[in-house]
């Protein structure tokens, strides 16, 4: 079975980024992960990455006059690695339609909520407000449009009585833990079935 290279972008913790890691850590797993890269050189992530033995690339977003020419250093990299899948995890920067154009069914996000319901921010107190019974995690293809990609997988849990935005916060985040590394299984595998 091949193995697809796989880069993923983070800017922070990197909770995802190590259960991808732990995943991709087992030898039938399609995807392997040949490069982490961050906009934020605090990104613990980085060190997650590193301790795995994964080489990792940090671009400051605010070196760059526009959204477009951090991205194209960005696309430079991971052309340089030969990426085939992007993974996006906690990576906070919205990319440029011309990014997203070039990487266009081969970048997926994880994203905190049961889409199409609250994208963007805050998606836990949000759901709290609405008086939601349930939330949870999707994972969806990156499009130009802010979280409006196709749904490749999605997780619920129940909202419990009197819950708080932190504790769904911390519920929601291990259920993206199990949900993310079985998204990416499903898309290496059904991007090492397309043709060249």
């Amino acid at each position: 079975m091949r193995r697809l290279n796989m880069a993923v972008l983070i800017s922070g913790n990197g909770s995802n980024l190590q259960a991808l890691l732990d995943a991709a850590a087992a030898p039938d797993y399609p995807a392997r992960i040949v490069l982490v890269m961050s906009n934020n050189e605090e990104a613990f992530g980085l060190k997650r990455a590193e301790d795995a033995g994964v080489p990792t690339a940090m671009i400051d977003h605010r070196h760059y006059a526009d959204r477009e020419s951090f991205d194209r250093m960005v696309d430079a990299a991971l052309r340089t690695h030969e990426i085939e899948l992007v993974a996006l995890a906690g990576f906070m920067r919205i990319l440029s339609s011309w990014f997203v154009h070039e990487w266009q069914g081969r970048l997926i996000n994880i994203h905190p909520s049961l889409l199409p319901k609250f994208k963007g921010l805050n998606t836990h107190q949000r759901a709290l407000d609405a008086d939601e019974r349930q939330h949870g995690a999707t994972v969806h293809w990156v499009t130009p449009e802010l979280d409006a990609g196709e749904i490749i997988a999605q997780s619920a849990l129940d909202i419990l009585p009197g819950e708080n935005a932190a504790a769904l916060q911390q519920r929601v985040h291990a259920l993206e833990h199990q949900l993310y590394p079985e998204a990416v299984r499903k898309v290496a595998q059904l991007l090492n079935t397309r043709p060249a």
